[in-house]
């Protein structure tokens, strides 16, 4: 089935968040990065302007700035609406409110736009997805999945993820997951099974905590340093 703009929540994290989740030092944002998944991220556009290398890979950028600002703006009201509902099940501690939340994915959002043109232009972001990817084999010291493997273990399945992981252990020497909880809050079944897999094949894999999290329970990546 081919992919929609109408399927896809844009919902796009900080460059802030990015190291938060992922933990990363300044000799990790001096690395060959890649980023699986990113949306509309600033993650990209703040390396950029760093002078850093980055690309980043996701089927939404197959569409225009304007179609993707305007699916954001479809959504944005219904995403708050639901986040008012179940703010429950998430840390309003940093992030204090589901208004403030929202003041800041429409900021990074908005810096992902206006460098979006560029941005493919440069070849920065690149329409590709999972479990295929158009990389050479260890092109990337480092790459970084957010908000995609592990939390959709209900839409994807176990054989998905070790496609799709192994694909970027293929192109990437040190591989960061977050989060390993579900949409639902609960840690994913498929964790012990992924670790166990690569493991076996060769490669160092650890779970670490790490200093975000507004998911309740969402504070933890997994760590694959490539070793064969």
């Amino acid at each position: 089935m081919a992919f929609t703009l109408e399927k896809v929540v844009p919902w796009g994290r900080s460059f802030e968040e990015y190291v938060s989740m992922f933990n990363l030092t300044p000799d990790d944002l001096c690395k060959k990065i890649l980023g699986c998944g990113d949306g509309p991220a600033s993650f990209n556009s703040q390396m950029n302007k760093a002078d850093r290398s980055i690309i980043s890979i996701d089927p939404i950028y197959q569409f225009s700035t304007e179609e993707i600002e305007g699916r954001i703006s479809e959504t944005y009201k219904e995403i708050l609406k639901q986040l008012e509902k179940s703010q429950e099940d998430y840390i309003w501690t940093t992030i204090k409110s589901p208004y403030e939340l929202g003041q800041i994915r429409m900021a990074a959002i908005g810096e992902f736009l206006a460098d979006f043109t560029l941005g493919k232009k440069d070849g920065r972001y690149l329409n590709a997805e999972l479990p295929v990817l158009p990389f050479k084999d260890k092109q990337f010291d480092l790459a970084l999945c957010s908000h995609l493997l592990f939390l959709y273990t209900d839409q994807f399945s176990l054989e998905f993820h070790r496609e799709a992981i192994s694909e970027i252990v293929r192109v990437a020497k040190e591989i960061r997951i977050f989060p390993l909880v579900t949409l639902a809050g609960n840690k994913s079944p498929y964790i012990e099974e992924i670790e166990d897999y690569f493991r076996k094949q060769g490669h160092e894999i650890s779970i670490e905590s790490v200093s975000y999290e507004f998911q309740r329970g969402g504070n933890e990546m997994m760590k694959i340093k490539c070793c064969i």
